[in-house]
């Protein structure tokens, strides 16, 4: 039995040749952080967790929307139409058609336009710059939704005390994402025609773990299960989901350098299952590789790719043998297998944009699975103790 449950044993009442008499026969109830002295304030608190858990997954869920535009800004070549970092007045779009010609005279002057898109219309440059204004939009508006509503439950007093550093460290990294996203948008203003592979592939990471990390905060506000599963379950568990997360990292570094586009046979890749050294590790010195030799790159997003998928499959097998959360363990094996089918589809066709698209957003969907599998192995009752004392409330 879990150690972080208070357990009360209804024996106190008895008297020993009573206790012998009954022998095992004694009630064990076990309630997480259920006392009678409960304070009346500590209650109310608990009482709005559910509504703090709510906008937690509201939040997470505009993160993965934009997370599917921000792929399809990327696809269609838009990320680089919006020259200028303008965190306020950059939310309203020309309103003007001289305005729409200012926008489009400004992005003449980048490389992009004149290496590929020389004599776009006005027209077509309205398209690309949409989905990069969509996706800009779309992140303001998820960092005021997490911020306002945040402030809102901590003057009501609402988010647990051992709560607040880590939402206070999520909302700090998403204002660096935003910093980041920029940092990525300006390194294709002034040479090449698309952005950093470097700056995409951390932009997109980061961006993943943010969601993660609000998916599982919002996760841990729910009643624990308590399946006291064996730690080599859970451990495989999170080793699938940090895994994902490696695979997203791979992945954005073969979307930024077009790497899907130079291999495209399966299972091998430049002529065998494991190409030779030589052309692994041709460039100086050798970590460059890693993230500029397309072969190499999408070489380790396939072999990362392969871990995972054998990886949940033993561990649904071990979930099964354990019986414990083996539904969610076969859930996640089945997603990851899904998803190897579509990128090897994706592939095969050379990447058109829709199969492209949802590989990456079926790639979220996936880490979803993950994190709120392997936080049901972790989860404890812990949060959901730490209501306040009255006048607890505070930023």
């Amino acid at each position: 039995m879990p150690t972080n449950l208070r357990v009360r044993m209804d024996i106190g009442a008895l008297r020993p040749s009573q206790l012998r008499a009954r022998g095992h026969d004694y009630i064990v109830r076990a309630d997480p952080c259920k006392q009678a002295t409960m304070p009346e304030a500590a209650k109310v608190s608990k009482l709005q967790l559910p509504a703090v858990r709510l906008w937690l997954l509201v939040a997470a869920a505009m993160i993965f929307f934009t997370l599917v535009i921000g792929g399809a800004t990327r696809s269609t070549e838009s990320g680089l139409s919006i020259v200028e970092w303008r965190p306020i007045m950059g939310v309203l779009p020309p309103l003007s058609e001289n305005g729409w010609r200012a926008e489009f005279a400004k992005y003449q002057t980048i490389p992009q336009y004149r290496d590929l898109n020389r004599g776009m219309s006005l027209n077509a440059f309205k398209v690309i710059y949409w989905w990069e204004w969509s996706h800009r939009l779309l992140a303001r508006a998820t960092g005021i939704v997490f911020l306002l509503p945040f402030l809102f439950f901590l003057w009501r007093g609402a988010i647990p005390t051992n709560l607040r550093v880590r939402l206070w460290t999520i909302f700090g990294a998403g204002v660096a994402l935003g910093a980041v996203g920029w940092w990525m948008v300006s390194s294709g203003l002034t040479q090449g025609v698309t952005v950093s592979q470097y700056r995409l592939a951390f932009h997109l990471t980061l961006a993943s773990a943010i969601y993660a990390a609000i998916l599982w905060t919002a996760q841990q506000l729910t009643a624990p299960a308590l399946n006291g599963a064996p730690a080599r379950v859970r451990i495989s568990a999170l080793a699938v989901g940090l895994l994902l997360l490696l695979q997203i990292y791979l992945g954005a570094l073969v979307a930024g350098l077009d790497a899907g586009l130079a291999y495209n046979t399966w299972p091998q890749i430049d002529g065998a299952i494991v190409p030779s050294l030589e052309r692994l590790w041709f460039l100086q010195p050798a970590w460059r590789n890693l993230f500029e030799n397309t072969l190499t790159v999408q070489f380790n997003h396939r072999m990362i790719g392969y871990t995972i998928w054998v990886l949940a499959i033993l561990h649904a097998c071990d979930a099964w043998r354990t019986r414990h959360a083996f539904y969610g363990a076969v859930v996640l094996a089945g997603a990851v297998t899904v998803q190897g089918g579509l990128g090897i589809v994706t592939l095969l066709q050379q990447v058109p944009i829709p199969l492209a698209l949802a590989h990456q957003a079926f790639a979220i969907v996936v880490l979803t699975i993950a994190v709120v599998h392997a936080e049901r192995l972790f989860s404890s009752s812990d949060l959901l103790c730490a209501t306040d004392e009255p006048g607890g409330a505070g930023l």
